[in-house]
């Protein structure tokens, strides 16, 4: 069984483990930096489970700031019948991704 863990970030939480890249709502730090992830809510290592209540003591993630961007642009589209109500605007959410090094308890 492999070692993983689950981080919350951005308001979101994923599942990661050691050598994999996710791409998370934007972190401070340039490309290359080293981040830690200290909101655990959940460890597995060696098959044992460790359940945080919310999020774990002394437990972090490592991870290296990869790549920071933006998204696609998304089309806002508001509209209301028989009054010529409409509104249109864009949005590109920018993002960082990052890759997970290490996970210590």
């Amino acid at each position: 069984m492999t070692d993983f863990a689950i981080v919350q970030t951005g308001g979101k939480q994923y599942r990661v483990k050691s050598g994999d890249t996710i791409r998370v709502e934007s972190l401070a730090g340039d490309q290359g930096d080293t981040i830690t992830l200290d909101d655990v809510r959940l460890i597995s290592k060696n098959g044992e489970v460790t359940i945080g209540k919310p999020s774990i003591e002394g437990a972090e993630v490592t991870a290296e700031v990869v790549n920071k961007g933006k998204d696609k642009k998304i089309v806002v589209f508001k509209y209301k019948a028989k009054t010529r109500y409409r509104k249109k605007n864009g949005h590109r959410q920018t993002f960082t991704d990052l890759k997970v090094t290490e996970i210590t308890l």
